[in-house]
């Protein structure tokens, strides 16, 4: 099982190969096919994947469905295991989205995420409570030009 966990800079670092936004979004992940889905949180999104914190171990190169509910469509994708390591008592797992549309699909839950972190920061840092809607409008007129192209 140790073997599974990748050392830095000895294998493929996808965590370097697209650029990676906080999230914090939630997202259930289901490692096997019926079984029941584990509600997580995830780390990082980017174009090409996400990782998120678990208290379970994923071999290098299994298949997971992943599923981040709280954008309407919920986002669903089938990824792959990229990277594991050791964070606190559980995992950082990096994962890639095997199908080029959920990659292009997974920008729109970039921006998502980008806006509801938006949203929280601007409540914490100024006690403005946004709507979504406005937290999107005022985002999209601040930050929108500077989140990096496909």
């Amino acid at each position: 099982m140790a073997d599974d966990v990748a050392a830095p800079a000895e294998r493929y670092n996808p965590r370097r190969t697209f650029i990676r936004h906080t999230a914090g979004v939630p997202l259930e992940v289901t490692c096997v096919p019926g079984s029941p889905a584990s509600t997580l949180q995830s780390v990082n999104v980017s174009t090409g994947g996400l990782s998120f914190v678990s208290d379970e171990h994923h071999a290098l190169g299994a298949i997971i469905q992943v599923r981040i509910p709280t954008v309407d469509p919920p986002f669903e994708a089938r990824a792959r295991v990229v990277w594991i390591k050791p964070e606190g008592d559980g995992y950082c797992v990096g994962v890639e989205f095997l199908d080029a549309n959920d990659a292009f699909r997974s920008r729109m839950v970039e921006q998502v995420c980008a806006i509801e972190q938006y949203r929280g920061e601007v409540l914490e840092n100024e006690g403005r409570e946004l709507t979504p809607q406005d937290a999107a409008a005022e985002w999209i007129g601040r930050f929108a030009g500077r989140f990096p192209d496909a």
